[in-house]
């Protein structure tokens, strides 16, 4: 491989030797050496010396914790993805820690300054410089407006911006090699990276953030059921959010129990719910409802902290969903499979029978419980386990949907153990069904459709006429791409060669040409390179393994 190939590579090639030698300490570096890379020679073989004690899950998060911010962000998005990496990975990633070293107080007062145009002593009547909470992207202050109002102070750590920029652009560049081994290509490893520096930039942006809790404060206006914090526009910028203090107990918390005082199985119900409205009624939600997020405050009202994992879902997305879940409680498993099929990414070796036999043999099992004793989070981790067996790929959306719910029935079993989602399900499948048949909605789509049609119908006359004036012109090319024919076209060539030389040692040999102690000198020696060509086509063909296969 040219380094060319990869400028990310050059670009940052310190910190590409930092990342292998971390990997190889734990093991994981074993793909680069089927690329011919510079900096793998010196550091390739040393590291991984006892780690197979360890399960590989759990080095790969050891090994992302140590990479630092970027790679930390980048495993919990994957821990969205178990239809990709695999249930047993995404559950080890979701337990990715982003704690880290807080800034020194004046560097957060000098960043504080500069975003907001003034001190510190300007902004807020107290400000604790001793953090609260410290993780990659920011840390979090406790502070004190001039009327007596408690605030959270988020600030953003000072130079993150160019680390995470430098550690993204490392990772597409990983996603460009691993997109060019066969068994890493059809996750398209590149689009994935290629959309997680989007959506870092995105959270690098406090202000992205802000929108965000105000369109929820928005859309739960009066809700009694939960609280999302008041941000403060006025103090708050790209680098810094000013939200309202909440006094509650954290579901993270070993103790929150006793701190709550409250029905917990009245708050899980009204928690599902509010996750549930957001899903199917708003289009928008918030995508990372783990314990450490939410807060149980008194009178039993929900609390939403960080705002800056969120999700947005089309109404066709929503109805994919929808179609799902109907179809795994309705024990339907052709409508199951159709779904599947048609919102997944599918390998072209995908066997649909066995595919439609083993979504079958889910829905009968899941199908067939009742109600109340029907495991949702169980159902769709093993759905997720089904579909990356037979290779299909969700969408990114749907796949964190899906791994969301999984989420929200194990935060709710936290407060009540006998709690189940399908229930609350139940009441919103007749919402979905209402929603569909809504005469607004079906105006909404037949435009939609009636515009897609009258594009088609403009454009399709000139299409037709630019293909039939290359036609006339002799200019109309088909370009076709062909992928793994050149180790099949050289081994032809090399076959065809030692049966030439095969060929023409023979007809040497039998007419004596320049013969030497009777044996013909021209002969002999191309019955040798035959041979030597021979063994070295047989030892090709059973490296690949192919030459039994059919």
């Amino acid at each position: 491989m040219k380094l060319t190939s990869i400028p990310q590579i050059y670009r940052n090639a310190n910190r590409w030797r930092d990342i292998f030698a971390i990997l190889s300490k734990h093991g994981l570096a074993d793909w680069f050496s089927r690329f011919d890379l510079p900096f793998t020679k010196r550091l390739r073989g040393r590291g991984g010396a006892g780690k197979p004690t360890v399960r590989r899950e759990e080095r790969v998060r050891r090994a992302l914790e140590e990479l630092g911010p970027a790679f930390i962000k980048f495993g919990q998005v994957l821990a969205t993805r178990p239809d990709m990496v695999g249930v047993e990975l995404a559950d080890e990633l979701a337990k990715l820690q982003t704690a880290a070293p807080a800034d020194p107080p004046e560097v957060v007062r000098r960043t504080i300054a500069m975003a907001l145009g003034k001190p510190v002593e300007e902004c807020f009547a107290t400000f604790d410089d001793v953090p609260i909470a410290s993780a990659s992207i920011g840390q979090v202050h406790r502070a004190r407006l001039f009327d007596g109002r408690e605030v959270a102070v988020k600030v953003r750590r000072a130079g993150v911006e160019h680390l995470l920029r430098v550690d993204t652009d490392i990772l597409i560049g990983l996603a460009d090699l691993a997109e060019k081994l066969p068994e890493f290509a059809p996750y398209r490893p590149r689009a994935t990276a290629i959309e997680f520096s989007r959506t870092v930039r995105r959270e690098l942006d406090f202000r992205d953030e802000l929108r965000r809790i105000e369109q929820f404060r928005e859309a739960f206006a009066g809700d009694p059921r939960v609280l999302i914090p008041q941000p403060h526009a006025e103090l708050s910028s790209g680098q810094v959010l000013t939200l309202q203090w909440l006094d509650g107990a954290k579901l993270s918390d070993p103790n929150f129990a006793s701190l709550a005082n409250t029905d917990l199985s009245e708050v899980a119900r009204h928690g599902a719910e509010v996750f549930l409205e957001m899903i199917f009624d708003h289009g928008l939600y918030h995508a990372d409802p783990h314990p450490g997020n939410l807060l149980i405050l008194p009178g039993g009202v929900i609390g939403l902290l960080d705002f800056g994992m969120v999700g947005r879902i089309s109404d066709a997305l929503r109805e994919d969903l929808e179609d799902m879940l109907i179809a795994i409680v309705a024990d339907d498993p052709p409508e199951l499979t159709a779904v599947l099929l048609r919102i997944g990414v599918c390998p072209t070796t995908l066997d649909e029978d066995a595919f439609s036999a083993d979504i079958a043999d889910f829905v009968d099992h899941y199908g067939q419980m009742d109600v109340d004793r029907f495991d949702l989070a169980g159902a769709l981790t093993e759905l997720f386990r089904l579909v990356r067996r037979h290779g299909v790929s969700l969408t990114p959306q749907l796949a964190m949907l899906l791994k969301l719910l999984v989420m929200l029935e194990g935060t709710a079993k936290r407060l009540s153990p006998h709690f189940s989602l399908v229930e609350l399900l139940g009441p919103m499948q007749r919402r979905m069904i209402l929603r569909r048949l809504n005469p607004m909605r079906q105006a909404k789509k037949v435009r939609r459709l009636y515009g897609e049609v009258e594009q088609l119908a403009e454009e399709m006359p000139r299409r037709v006429r630019d293909l039939l004036t290359q036609f006339q012109s002799g200019r109309f090319e088909v370009h076709l791409e062909h992928r793994g024919l050149e180790p099949s076209v050289n081994r032809l060539v090399l076959g065809l060669l030692t049966s030439s030389l095969i060929l023409a040692g023979a007809l040497m040999v039998r007419t004596e040409v320049w013969p030497i102690y009777g044996v013909s000198a021209p002969g002999a020696i191309a019955f040798v390179f035959s041979g030597l060509l021979g063994l070295r086509l047989l030892r090709a063909i059973s490296k690949s393994g192919w030459l039994d296969s059919h």
